[in-house]
């Protein structure tokens, strides 16, 4: 089989050190032997086309950017927004700016696939005009905008958000590519974009910190119209575009309107009992009992003591830990990672032969073709 020869070696190396591994670790991810690669790389032995595209997915490339002579320049290799998160989180981890590359491939795909079946990608994203300096109420007015109900959970609001040409990407819970590890800190980051931002979601123990990320984003793109990536020092943040953030979140997720439906007649004396008191709010909601009240405690119908003993008391509780569960749904999880609008927009797109299976898989997180045909399947009849 006939082999390329002309493979930049420099290139690779620049994507091994923008990964943290070594060669050898690079080699056992794209099932290639050690001394196969190192030999291309330092001979000029060559690999097969099929063993380069390998490598250049793995590093979210095209196989030419490993044939063109020198290296490139950082505005060559990376988007304005990727810098403006690279600028913000400096010392971010080689799997997290892996998986910011991997989101704006796939809003690529997404945008030419829309070409293709004839949807033009420009005028998508349509966002109101929304004062920064009242957040709050910012974020009721996106709620009208949304044309969310009262009942939601993650699914629907994540619908919501989508109708209006913004793309979601929850991370998997399993290890692999589209996963931000527990033990990462970041729990969401937002890709401003003209035609289409995206909004990437740390998969957690709990729905609503979902929730809250999701919108918590979704304000950064309203307000500052500007590409952020947030940690759990940033959701708590008390000034600043992160608390402007958290505002609009809170508002949106919980509007005065809901609030005043509360029955603060039957509310506990002890903190502990909060959660429950709000069970039914919490649950119709999918917000946590601390976003709830620290509305309460801004529209001055609890007191600030009773927010910190709740905070306290929240504190000291103990969970446990979900297990990994199994993946007799392997079919499902693209909806899970990419959403709906994605995922029927790639398979609109294999009906209509503009791509081929194969494309689809890739572009689904490799799904084997049975898991794509059931996927197809559970599509058509939800």
């Amino acid at each position: 089989m006939e082999r390329v020869s002309a493979i930049n070696p420099d290139r690779v190396l620049l994507g091994c050190r923008e990964r943290g591994i070594e060669i050898p670790q690079l080699a056992t991810d794209i099932q290639l032997s050690e001394r196969m690669l190192e030999d291309a790389l330092e001979s000029g032995g060559g690999l097969t086309f099929t063993q380069l595209q390998r490598l250049a997915r793995y590093f979210n490339r095209g196989v030419l950017f490993y044939l063109e002579p020198g290296i490139p320049k950082e505005e060559q290799l990376y988007s304005p927004q990727f810098r403006t998160l690279a600028n913000q989180k400096p010392k971010m981890t080689p799997k997290v700016r892996a998986l910011i590359q991997r989101a704006e491939r796939q809003r690529d795909v997404f945008l030419g696939l829309r070409e293709d079946l004839g949807e033009p990608a420009e005028g998508i994203f349509k966002p109101p005009t929304m004062s920064v300096t009242a957040p709050g109420p910012a974020g009721e007015a996106a709620r009208e905008w949304l044309g969310l109900e009262r009942r939601n959970t993650f699914v629907t609001y994540r619908k919501a958000v989508e109708v209006r040409g913004i793309l979601v990407f929850r991370t998997n819970g399993y290890a692999g590519a589209w996963q931000i590890p527990k033990t990462d800190e970041i729990e969401g980051f937002c890709l401003f974009d003209d035609r289409c931002p995206i909004i990437v979601v740390k998969k957690q123990e709990s729905e609503a910190r979902q929730v809250f990320t999701l919108f918590h984003e979704l304000a950064h793109l309203l307000l500052h119209k500007s590409s952020f990536i947030d940690d759990q020092g940033e959701m708590t943040r008390k000034s600043g575009v992160e608390y402007e953030a958290n505002d609009f979140a809170g508002h949106l997720l919980a509007p005065d309107s809901f609030l005043d439906k509360i029955s603060l007649n039957v509310k506990p004396s002890d903190a502990a009992g909060f959660d429950d008191w709000l069970r039914p709010q919490r649950t119709e909601w999918t917000v946590s009992g601390e976003v709830i009240l620290r509305r309460l405690l801004d529209s001055g119908k609890i007191e600030q003591s009773e927010y910190e003993a709740y905070r306290s008391w929240k504190r000291k509780q103990t969970f446990q830990e979900e297990s990994g569960g199994t993946r007799q749904y392997r079919h499902r999880e693209p909806i899970h990672v990419f959403g709906d609008t994605f995922a029927r927009t790639v398979l609109e797109a294999l009906a209509r032969q503009r791509i081929t299976s194969t494309k689809a898989s890739r572009y689904l997180d490799n799904l084997k073709l049975n898991d794509l045909r059931q996927l197809e399947t559970y599509l058509a009849t939800h």
